[in-house]
């Protein structure tokens, strides 16, 4: 055999190689040894046929928070986090990164309990706050904003940390903002900003035009208190000043992050996101959010091409956290899979205001790979026939089989 496993029959989307077309993939060793048109099923020990579904590498949604060990009640470094598996490979998602739900006074403990446990891929964003977000009312603690300490954090633990991240901040001022820049720039590492409000002396066009960076991340881009459309119409300015500057625009939906007064819009007039995400925690788990899948959905319900919603749901958010190794197939890569579903019928998508808009087509991940090992398998494609099976009583009856008298 020259292959451990083959994924057969499927559609492949590879933004970052150019394919959109029927392929085989063959995988070995946790890596990607061949993708073909067609890989003879003889070649390979193990195969599962994934006919009518489109193959993808491993989502990586860039905007989680998975700090729910703490204790902490109505916290995102706490009880509104989610811990990993649970919620990753059901939905394609094989690479997770966390937004700052840690600081550099607590990412210790964030580390010894979430990140280097698990199967999910995991990396974090660090919050300038010292205590990350045990509370809104300590994410406006200017006195916890290090730049040294999170700098020196942000070294030590440089293989899972990805950047610096501010969030939630209310003050007129843009303390937050320009330590947070100032600790990203030493470690050469990307800024994330992620507020919900902006105050008339804190405008987000100064943010994305005159602050923040190329490379620097505005997640939340569909907040509904971003301007994003003017009198004629036509979308503001400012915003393709941004993109020129290099600013990444991330969707992070979350539960009160996506409208569709702004989506709609930046969609039809060729604004796309450079890169999807879920801002995924308990209080939007069950709502609009739902999951990865979903907000994909909703991209293709506004008018994005599949190819693109893949694009921005791989390469690119790999590429924004410094892990370009991911969000991709080509040979040698690891082998992070998924295989999903596109199912037509008439779908309703929600908002954070409840708004609907409505759908010819709903992503489905019915089969997910992490470096080659299935780990969620919706139609049991990777099962075998039970009558096939050879039974094996003594595996838990070690002492035999008990029959009942004849």
């Amino acid at each position: 055999m020259n292959y451990e496993l083959l994924l057969k029959g499927g559609h492949l989307i590879d933004p970052l190689n150019n394919i959109d077309s029927p392929r085989d993939v063959a995988i070995s060793g946790g890596k990607v040894v061949a993708v073909d048109t067609a890989i003879p099923a003889a070649q390979a020990a193990r195969v599962i046929e994934v006919g009518g579904l489109y193959l993808a590498p491993g989502l990586v949604d860039i905007h989680t928070h998975m700090y729910a060990t703490p204790g902490h009640r109505d916290a995102w470094a706490g009880d509104n986090s989610i811990l990993p598996d649970g919620f990753s490979f059901r939905s394609g998602v094989t690479t997770m990164v966390d937004t700052g739900s840690a600081g550099w006074r607590n990412f210790e403990d964030f580390r010894f309990r979430v990140l280097d446990r698990f199967h999910t891929r995991k990396f974090a964003f660090l919050n300038i706050v010292g205590l990350g977000m045990v509370s809104l009312a300590m994410e406006q603690n200017t006195h916890d904003m290090d730049v040294d300490r999170a700098v020196a954090v942000g070294r030590e633990h440089g293989d899972v940390l990805v950047g610096m991240k501010t969030a939630h901040y209310w003050a007129p001022d843009w303390t937050s903002v320009d330590r947070m820049l100032a600790a990203g720039r030493k470690l050469g590492q990307p800024s994330m900003v992620d507020f919900g409000v902006f105050p008339r002396e804190r405008p987000y066009y100064e943010l994305v035009t005159k602050r923040m960076g190329a490379g620097d991340i505005t997640t939340h881009m569909y907040l509904g208190d971003v301007p994003w459309v003017g009198p004629d119409g036509k979308l503001l300015p400012y915003l393709y000043e941004a993109r020129r500057r290099g600013i990444i625009f991330d969707v992070g939906h979350g539960g009160g992050s996506f409208c569709w007064r702004n989506a709609v819009p930046s969609i039809e007039q060729g604004f796309y996101p450079d890169s999807i995400s879920t801002d995924l925690h308990t209080l939007c788990m069950n709502d609009a959010m739902m999951d990865m899948t979903n907000v994909m959905s909703k991209f293709l319900a506004l008018g994005l091409p599949l190819a693109e919603v893949i694009r921005e749901s791989t390469i690119n958010p790999a590429r924004e956290i410094g892990h370009p190794e991911l969000g991709h197939l080509s040979v040698g890569a690891v082998a992070d899979v998924c295989a999903l579903n596109v199912m037509q019928g008439e779908f309703g998508f929600l908002d954070v205001h409840d708004g609907k808009l409505m759908g010819k087509q709903r992503l489905r991940c019915e089969l997910t790979l992490l470096g080659g090992e299935v780990m969620w398998d919706w139609n049991g494609r990777n099962g075998v026939d039970w009558r096939q099976l050879k039974p094996d009583y003594g595996v838990r009856n070690p002492e035999g089989l008990i029959l009942p008298p004849a």
